[in-house]
């Protein structure tokens, strides 16, 4: 079958008109019926034209490299066939919003991965471990609470689809969020409270998530970093609360 694919195209790096005015190129290829869009743009790249630019990595919706926008919908190019997002026999491809376009269909993606960065998202165990009473166990109960949001691949989807990320770049977003919720939430990690302390000390932290939920709809691994963002807030608000008198009895201690 034919499709034809309108492919966004822009070079930051070059000079002249293309810089200030991003265009769409035209390739028209015949395709297999379950050919997916990621491997229709490797065959034009191949074929058509070799300065076609994207990212892309392990083809098994895994890497979360190749995150664009197909016919408006935020999608893994590897995930979805091109015969269930053709509309009238035409594959329009954008990159990501709310991130500078570096060419093409490739984004910085610098900004939402230092603002992962900047939540701990590792596990920190302070406490001395007996090795033969097994190390780091976790009850079932204790890992279903952080499996969903385990499930990320930093695809940057949700921070193209946050509106709230897009009028205010300050925002920690809602990837680094559903990160912050899925170490805190970790029964075998002893940083739950410098975690939290760190967030909700912040007024662009979670507090500006207004629960539009865009996040949510346009992940692919159904992570719901709305979600995990609206159960920080409340363990934010228990954690102010509270600390105060956590504190209090800490210095009577010492």
């Amino acid at each position: 079958m034919d499709y034809l694919f309108k492919i966004r195209r822009y070079d930051s790096g070059k000079e002249g008109l293309k810089k200030q005015a991003p265009y769409y190129d035209e390739f028209k290829i015949d395709l297999e019926k379950n050919t997916t869009v990621l491997d229709a743009l490797v065959r034009i790249k191949g074929e058509l034209d070799g300065t076609v630019s994207f990212r892309w990595t392990c083809r098994m919706g895994i890497c979360g490299s190749d995150g664009m926008i197909v016919n408006g919908q935020p999608v893994l190019a590897c995930s979805v066939y091109c015969h269930d997002v053709v509309k009238k026999g035409v594959i329009q491809i954008d990159p990501m919003g709310n991130m500078p376009i570096l060419k093409d269909l490739i984004v910085d993606i610098d900004d939402p991965m230092e603002k992962m960065r900047s939540v701990m998202p590792y596990t920190d165990k302070l406490a001395e471990v007996n090795v033969e009473e097994g190390f780091s166990i976790q009850s079932k109960a204790q890992r279903e609470r952080i499996k969903k949001t385990s499930q990320c691949v930093k695809c940057m989807l949700c921070y193209s689809a946050c509106p709230v990320y897009g009028q205010d770049k300050n925002f920690v977003g809602p990837a680094a969020g559903a990160l912050a919720y899925r170490y805190i939430a970790d029964s075998r990690d002893d940083k739950k409270n410098a975690r939290l302390d760190q967030l909700v000390s912040k007024k662009d932290s979670v507090w500006g998530c207004s629960f539009v939920g865009e996040c949510s709809v346009a992940c692919p691994k159904r992570v719901d970093p709305a979600q995990a963002l609206q159960r920080l807030k409340v363990m934010g608000s228990l954690r102010m609360a509270t600390k105060p008198l956590s504190d209090l009895f800490v210095k009577k201690k010492s």
